[in-house]
């Protein structure tokens, strides 16, 4: 098990992607994947290189067929030919024969280990020697790839997704990260028994907590295997705008505070090059931990990295027990979504007016003496000693204010929780930190990062993110803030506070405007709180991810769009300018509509 409480860099076996070096010591490098179409030499080259100047270390191009795969050889000259060496990665689904073309061309192929060998539709579960049989297809197909592979000094990608899992798969194991887990060991096993080495694994979802559960699980079972292979990090359909960046930190971000990870792709909704300035700040916020001051800790029993269990707090006001996090701000604002408390001069303010002091270890006495029926007390881990964790067990009107101080505050609140569960006690908490930050992306990055990730291991029962206003720039105010906080619950899948939208970065297979599309969709649908909406660019991925959401906007072809209330598929090839408009119907419909 990774080290809960000390940040230490899993280390992973070299593989290298053209004179790039993933593993090892070598840095985390940051890459992006081109939405232009393949057969468009000159676009793809444009795009390729603007992904370069942003700083991309790989690239990325689809290869849905093989005349894609075949025109990756022209943009690879096309790009030495300007004095761009950029490894360059073929991106398969479906069609294995693109693959052995494209490993001809570039330094590394993507292949999908649930759609390799093509879509296999059933409805009867599989017989063992029906698995088995099934099995035998894809050694077969994928042993002539690594062969190739071989032969060019290709690196591969075991590219798992949580939306296109195998019917086989799915029928054994079911949508679970276990089963995403399977998917990949199978190909592992493959690869290790025709000794190929140079591999590239990634567990990605659009669910933060699919995604790290899956990643955290498949590092496990490598381990039991002796295999050591590096980590590609990404959270699929993560959106634009802020929910874009809050929600792929908090997926990316819990995965690199365990250690784990050796390139990463933050899928944003926008042109490709945006995403490289916020893998950047990602990497560089959570390698700040690297050689912190040790974290002394117990690593309480009976917590498991690899699901969710929320800690059994009692409950206090509306604070723990079952009640969802709250969201406190440091003044009062105006604001989109109104927060549960306002911190105001040493003291929180709930919706009725109540206010309630907050208590330090240095005024334990004056707590002590308080009959209300909620005590906030400020407390680090640093403050845990006999007579305070004493305190915590007795007095159940007590609420704490989480603070760390660490160079490694993910360490020391995780070894916080650790304690209290290891003592039986059940005070809820609220994680309380600030930042200094220069512009906003910074602190969606850097809060959700440090934040999010102890949600996921089912920590807190509230957050309180502030900024240091004097180094922060007045820009970002109260109301910014406060969004931030309940972005951070909603990407954690802990709080639902406003309409949540699953939606693709678009890529070659995109027939229509994805950022367009995704505008309207928005303008129109925003308001709809609770709602979970997905816009796909295409049908290779789409229906998987958009699972999780209650009405999917999925491309179909050129200018066309499917529109699916769940997996169900309502209707099909709408013309792209009605499409909003009949999605709306759609929801109206199905009685999810609020004017």
């Amino acid at each position: 098990m990774v080290d809960q409480f000390n940040y230490h860099r899993r280390q992973a076996h070299t593989v290298h992607i053209g004179h790039i070096f993933l593993g090892g010591e070598y840095p985390v490098s940051l890459q992006s994947m081109a939405n232009t179409d393949t057969n468009d030499t000159e676009g793809s080259v444009a795009q390729c290189i603007r992904m370069v100047e942003a700083g991309a270390e790989i690239v990325r191009f689809t290869a849905q067929g093989v005349k894609e795969a075949e025109n990756l050889k022209n943009i690879k000259q096309a790009l030495l030919n300007q004095g761009c060496t950029v490894p360059l990665v073929a991106d398969i689904h479906f069609r294995a024969d693109a693959a052995n073309i494209a490993a001809q061309h570039v330094e590394k192929v993507r292949i999908n280990p649930g759609n390799y060998i093509g879509r296999v539709v059933r409805t009867a579960d599989y017989t063992e020697e029906e698995y088995q049989e099934e099995f035998r297809k894809i050694k077969l197909k994928f042993t002539e790839l690594l062969n190739i592979c071989k032969e060019q000094g290709t690196a591969i990608r075991i590219g798992v997704n949580h939306g296109s899992l195998s019917e086989r798969m799915m029928n054994r194991w079911g949508d679970t990260p276990r089963g995403m887990v399977e998917s990949c060991m199978e190909f592992l096993h493959i690869c290790e028994a025709e000794n190929f080495k140079d591999v590239v694994i990634s567990m990605k979802a659009s669910n933060t907590l699919s995604m790290v559960h899956a990643t955290r699980l498949l590092v496990s079972e490598m381990d039991k295997h002796d295999m050591h292979y590096p980590l590609h990090l990404g959270v699929t359909e993560a959106g634009d705008g802020e929910d874009g960046r809050i929600k792929s930190s908090v997926g990316i971000g819990a995965l690199l505070h365990d250690g784990i990870g050796d390139t990463i792709r933050v899928s944003l909704s926008e042109d490709p090059e945006a995403e490289i300035p916020v893998a950047r700040q990602l990497v560089e916020h959570v390698l700040l931990k690297k050689g912190h001051k040790t974290v002394a800790a117990e690593l309480n029993p009976d917590f498991s990295p690899y699901e969710y269990t929320r800690r059994k707090t009692y409950q206090v006001l509306n604070i723990g027990g079952e009640q969802v996090p709250v969201v406190l701000v440091n003044k009062e604002g105006r604001f989109a979504i109104e927060p549960d408390y306002l911190v105001q001069n040493g003291t929180i303010k709930s919706r009725t007016g109540t206010v309630y002091p907050v208590y330090t270890p240095s005024s334990i006495d004056e707590l002590v003496q308080d009959t209300s029926e909620a005590k906030f007390l400020k407390l680090t881990y640093a403050d845990l000693n006999d007579a305070i964790l004493n305190l915590l067990r007795s007095d159940l009107q007590i609420v704490v204010l989480l603070q760390s101080h660490h160079q490694n505050p993910v360490g020391e609140m995780r070894a916080f929780f650790h304690t209290l569960m290891n003592h039986g006690i059940a005070t809820p908490v609220i994680l309380c930190q600030q930042h200094a930050v220069s512009q906003l992306s910074e602190l969606q990055i850097n809060a959700a990062a440090d934040l999010g990730v102890m949600f996921l291991d089912g920590f807190g029962d509230g957050i309180f993110l502030t900024v240091d206003e004097a180094t922060t720039p007045k820009s970002i105010g109260v109301e910014q803030v406060n969004a931030v906080a309940f972005g951070i619950l909603q990407a954690s899948r802990v709080r639902v506070s406003k309409t949540e939208f699953i939606s693709c970065p678009g890529c070659g297979r995109t027939l229509f405007d994805l950022q367009d599309a995704i505008a309207r969709v928005k303008a129109s649908t925003s308001h709809l709180k609770g709602l979970k909406i997905a816009i796909m660019g295409c049908i290779v991925n789409g229906p998987g991810e958009m699972a999780d959401a209650d009405y999917g906007y999925v491309g179909a072809g050129r200018g066309k769009v499917h529109l699916y209330k769940k997996r169900e598929l309502m209707e099909k090839n709408i013309d792209e300018k009605e499409a909003v408009d009949k999605l709306i119907e759609l929801i109206k419909m199905h009685g999810d509509w609020q004017d």
